[in-house]
């Protein structure tokens, strides 16, 4: 870990808290992990395909559900709705999704790949799971399984901390 700055912090006097140590802040621990995650795997499609991040989440979003949208999406994704309404309007510009406007509410359409998107998500799915398999090398079978308890539990905390804080979760 690289060391930035010369000294650590005092405490704070008036309420007693001492610095957090972001090497070990399990918040900030995740997200180095999901970030570099997300780039080392974005560096292949994106090389490949042009495709950014959210593209690619709108794309696999819509891979696994079919015709969804873009409020399911950010559901699901956890991805801002500008966010998706970007990489939607990408992904519609180069054919690879199309929008079908919903007769019950105006206000939005449901999204579907096309055929060229449908190819583009088939070509992409192998090299995604090959990282996936890469990046769980040395780990056991219940390693892996304890680890994915381990992130269902986690989830379901920040859920419930949110919910009774009054924080936003979307």
């Amino acid at each position: 870990m690289p060391k930035i700055g010369h000294t650590m912090p005092e405490p704070d006097c008036s309420t007693g808290a001492a610095p957090i140590h972001l090497e070990t802040f399990l918040p900030y621990r995740l997200n180095q992990l999901s970030t570099e995650i997300s780039h080392t795997l974005a560096r292949s499609y994106s090389e490949r395909f042009g495709i950014s991040i959210p593209e690619w989440r709108v794309l696999a979003t819509l891979g696994q559900f079919g015709m969804i949208t873009a409020r399911e999406i950010s559901l699901h994704s956890r991805m801002h709705k500008t966010t998706i309404s970007r990489a939607v309007a990408a992904l519609e510009a180069r054919k690879l999704l199309m929008r079908k406007p919903n007769k019950q509410d105006m206000r939005e359409a449901f999204l579907t790949l096309t055929e060229e998107g449908r190819v583009m998500y088939f070509e992409i799915v192998p090299m995604a799971r090959h990282f996936a398999d890469s990046l769980c090398q040395g780990l056991t079978p219940t390693e892996l399984e304890t680890f994915g308890l381990l992130i269902s539990k986690l989830i379901d905390r920040v859920g419930k901390i949110a919910s009774t804080s009054g924080m936003i979760t979307e």
